[in-house]
């Protein structure tokens, strides 16, 4: 290297390291439930894989929590072995909690982004989660093709009605939006999200869907992505329709860290697989996805369908024409058109984007991980559940709680008499989607939704989020793409049929922004783990943006590192601005 060269790589390193100093400082802030409520054994706290008492559900020793929450602030991995009480039952291993302790030498430091306080015990925030939560049990079974405005399901109407009829407003003047029409659900708005374009067309993203055209094997309504010499299948094991967790014994033993998945009673046992159909369909998906693959994926269909790039940057991946002043025989200067000789590969090509699309879920993870241990050590649902189900117990045992939990029940009634109901009138638990329940580690913030806003942030960078989905004549053959609009453009979307065998396609209705398809992928991963039993809203919405964050982070990083070509990327935010990444 020479020394010029040595310098300015220097250069660029500490440009990077100013920018990274210069970012605004934050404060971490949790809700305060671990403090108020610790005089109840921490009524309020991630503690799954530390012993808990049998009658209230709570842990059995108050202590065990502290040398737990010391370990996690200490940041020794051995520390959970020898320092920390677990369950005499314990067989699962808590997950990643030192990694929020470590450095990043690209994007933010894990310590560098934050999250909101959870919602806190009293909140009617956390009780209309919660309620959003058990509603998504009930659902479980319903075709997803039925969360639209012109449905007839009885299932999704009342849980619309029963959540409307929660004191909280979803606008966004408390709490986190969603999605609404005059501040009320409808069923076309139901567990949608919040943010452009969910809204519109069927609940799931088509990238949960559709394969791309191949040679072997045209159109996409296979569902099957071309992976260099492989395929992916989109379609998934269809689960066995059971709940998990509903009786007591079950639950306690959960709590305590036992491995309760058994795969050979999970799954149906035909071995049968099928679109995603119902939201047990997509829990399933989420259960044991590689977290950033739905977003591998759906690179693969966009840069298979030859999507156009941003426009900042197109011209740099040899999209286009290059536009050459010259010299008629008359000596005029006249524009020629000239296709492109240079193209994106390892740079501003496929392989940078499917390279970055994955990379930035480690830094995802690793600041999400802070959040979780570190910082809020929020219960999981299936534990709050708990607390409504044994409230009588816990407010006698522990009055410092004082109605708290009882106050939760009464607020969503309506809701948890469903659930009784649906449990065989005795339990308020929440009915899981998984064996084992949740993870072993703590609620918020989620690392799907983490890495998902930042993985959905890089695709939102690199391709033109205006385009829209179409079916398109291409010499006479149908073809389905996203697409800047052009005459002649027909609306194509995709759904399962009522098996969920085969995909079933529909024209003339609104068409799909790419932007919204994004979006949409992002919630359906998000929420997905909401319908599985392990997640809130809130853990969806601010890690979103969190995920968002950090890939905004690491792209204004790598902007520096491009002296000759430099570039100006235009990102659609989860919030609907738009931020501007490159020149300054």
């Amino acid at each position: 290297m020479s020394d010029y060269r040595r310098e300015e790589s220097s250069n660029v390193r500490a440009s990077a390291a100013k920018l990274a100093a210069d970012r605004p400082n934050i404060t971490h802030q949790a809700n305060g439930d671990e403090q108020r409520y610790a005089s109840a054994n921490y009524a309020m706290n991630f503690t799954k894989g530390l012993e808990h008492d049998h009658d209230t559900g709570l842990i059995t020793n108050p202590q065990d929590f502290e040398s737990f929450r010391t370990a996690i602030d200490e940041g020794y991995i051995d520390s959970f072995t020898t320092s920390v009480s677990p369950s005499r039952n314990k067989q699962r291993a808590w997950e990643a909690p030192t990694a929020g302790l470590v450095y990043e030498l690209q994007g933010p430091d894990p310590q560098a982004v934050t999250m909101a306080p959870a919602p806190a015990l009293g909140s009617m925030e956390l009780a209309y989660e919660m309620a959003e939560v058990y509603e998504l049990a009930l659902l479980r079974d319903v075709p997803l093709t039925e969360f639209n405005d012109a449905t007839a399901n009885a299932s999704v109407q009342d849980a619309v009605t029963r959540l409307n009829n929660i004191d909280y407003a979803i606008t966004g003047d408390e709490g986190r939006p969603r999605i609404n029409v005059n501040g009320d659900l409808t069923p076309q708005t139901l567990f949608r999200g919040s943010s452009p374009g969910v809204e519109v067309g069927p609940y799931l993203s088509q990238f949960m869907l559709i394969g791309n055209d191949q040679p072997s094997d045209p159109g996409v309504a296979h569902g099957k992505i071309q992976y260099g010499a492989l395929q992916i299948d989109q379609r998934v094991p269809v689960a066995a329709s059971q709940d998990y967790l509903t009786d007591w014994n079950t639950w306690l033993q959960a709590q305590n860290g036992v491995d309760l998945r058994d795969n050979n009673t999970l799954f149906d046992p035909s071995g049968d697989r099928r679109f995603i159909t119902f939201p047990r369909d997509l829990a399933t998906y989420v259960h044991d996805d590689a977290l950033y693959e739905a977003y591998l994926n759906a690179c693969l269909i966009l840069l298979s369908m030859g999507t156009p790039f941003d426009p900042g940057f197109a011209k740099l991946s040899g999209q286009g024409e290059l536009f050459l002043n010259s010299l008629d025989v008359n000596a005029n200067l006249s524009l020629e058109r000239h296709p492109r000789q240079a193209a994106g590969f390892a740079l501003y090509g496929g392989p940078h984007i499917l390279k970055l699309v994955t990379e930035v879920a480690t830094r995802a993870l690793k600041a999400v991980r802070y959040q979780k241990f570190n910082n809020h050590l929020r219960l999981r649902p299936e534990a709050l559940a708990a607390r409504i189900h044994q409230a009588s117990d816990i407010e006698t045992t522990f009055p410092s709680v004082g109605n708290g939990f009882s106050d939760l029940a009464s607020a969503i009634n309506p809701t948890v008499t469903e659930i009784m109901t649906a449990n065989g009138g005795a339990s308020a638990l929440l009915p899981m989607a998984f064996q084992e329940g949740s993870p072993m580690h703590p609620s918020y913030g989620a690392g799907h939704a983490t890495v998902a806003g930042a993985c959905i942030t890089i695709l939102k960078a690199f391709f033109d989020t205006s385009c829209i989905f179409v079916r398109r004549d291409d010499g006479g053959v149908d073809k389905d793409i996203f697409a800047r609009y052009q005459s002649g453009d027909i609306a194509v979307e995709y759904t399962p049929d009522a098996t969920g065998a085969n995909l079933v396609d529909d024209t003339g209705n609104a068409f799909l922004t790419l932007e919204g398809e994004l979006n949409k992928l992002a919630a359906n991963i998000s929420i997905g783990r909401n319908m599985a039993g392990v997640h809130y809203f809130a853990d969806y919405y601010d890690s979103l943006r969190m995920g968002e964050e950090i890939a905004l982070g690491i792209l204004e990083e790598q902007a520096l590192c491009y002296p000759t070509d430099p570039f100006v990327l235009s990102v659609p935010t989860f919030d609907g601005e738009v931020y501007r990444i490159g020149q300054r």
